[in-house]
């Protein structure tokens, strides 16, 4: 799936082996000063040594996203993309933040090594994280798997959702990393701007899907700490095991709704697979390949997290496809300016374009 303009669709792994993501070598674009990394490193980590070597993962479409391997252990960077940036995005020092607090909850992610905010070490901010070993797989069917072991993984999915809900975010101090109330509202301003920074035409479905949302905001306000991009292509899997063991690019992660994760989540249960790199489950036979049906995921999530049902599920489907048409626009007009993290980006347009309609459809629906 797509990977979103502060975030993504299209996986940034920590992880390589046994996976969709594919390495290669780094772009153009994102060439940094290596010399002056391995400078940085050296000094800023007690089990860095040289020589080094520095590859690009392929895939994800917001902060590019390196491999370092040296002889003794592998290393992933993530930085910023250079070029103008559209404001508050790709926060790389929120992810950074919201890594180094998870450890000690029941949410598994890799482990933040170091955060540096000197522009001048190698052209933007960065921060390097311990590799995870393990499978990314970015294709929602989960394909070459077993059924038993596909159903395994989606409930595990529903699990590490419902627990990254019930984390209690001032314990783990990020009791100031984003607004109490009215997330809602906020992210509609906030991706509804960045939309129209990004804007390349006029899009009638997204103009109609932006005032409705606006029109029906949900009255029962929930906080929790929120991925903002969660879905199967952003966790690492086992070797082999089917289970989660790290989830990953957390730039879009904040203080919100849970029940947007959800949605987010859910909404690959009605795109189709042909729609996008990774695509949905639409029209799939997802009872031959093990995978719970869309209700089946809400009474996993509701089993795991305590909750007794989900209000308001037409709103947050349609504000996820809103969410993502932001995005994806967002994704085409870097591509447009050579600053994408992933060749592919120039297709975006039109998933924008069918993220927009799908989402005014269910806001038909919705009323």
């Amino acid at each position: 799936m797509p990977g979103p303009e502060t975030q993504p669709t299209g996986s940034s792994a920590a992880s390589s082996s046994a996976s969709d993501v594919s390495i290669i070598d780094v772009l153009p674009q994102h060439r940094i000063d290596e010399a002056s990394l391995w400078r940085y490193l050296q000094q800023h980590l007690d089990d860095f040594s040289g020589p080094a070597s520095l590859r690009q993962f392929q895939g994800g479409q917001s902060n590019p996203t390196y491999l370092i391997q040296t002889p003794g252990k592998k290393f992933v960077l993530r930085k910023k993309p250079p070029g103008k940036l559209l404001p508050s995005a790709h926060l790389i020092e929120r992810e950074y933040r919201i890594l180094r607090a998870l450890p000690d909850t029941e949410v598994p992610v890799p482990c933040a090594r170091v955060l540096c905010e000197d522009a001048s070490i190698i052209g933007t901010p960065f921060y390097v994280m311990d590799h995870v070993d393990g499978r990314v797989i970015t294709n929602v069917t989960l394909p070459n798997l077993e059924p038993t072991d596909r159903r395994a993984i989606y409930t595990d999915y529903a699990r590490v959702a419902a627990k990254l809900h019930s984390v209690d975010y001032k314990a783990c101090g990020l009791g100031d990393f984003g607004k109490p109330e009215g997330y809602v509202a906020r992210q509609l301003d906030r991706w509804s701007k960045q939309y129209l920074a990004s804007k390349t035409e006029e899009n009638a479905d997204m103009n109609e899907l932006m005032t409705w949302l606006a029109a029906h905001l949900p009255a029962n306000d929930e906080t929790a700490i929120v991925h903002g991009d969660y879905r199967i292509g952003n966790t690492i899997l086992h070797p082999t095991e089917p289970r989660i063991i790290a989830v990953l690019d957390w730039e879009l992660a904040t203080l919100g709704h849970p029940l947007s994760d959800l949605a987010y989540a859910c909404m690959f249960y009605r795109i189709a697979p042909s729609e996008m790199g990774s695509g949905g489950l639409a029209d799939v036979d997802i009872a031959a390949l093990g995978i719970p049906e869309e209700q089946e995921f809400l009474q996993l999530y509701c089993q795991f997290s305590g909750r007794e049902r989900i209000a308001d599920w037409p709103f947050f489907l349609s504000f996820a496809y809103f969410r993502m048409a932001a995005i994806t626009q967002g994704v085409y007009a870097r591509a447009l300016q050579g600053n994408a993290a992933d060749r592919r980006a120039i297709q975006y347009g039109e998933h924008a374009k069918g993220f927009a309609a799908a989402g005014r459809a269910m806001t038909r629906r919705g009323s």
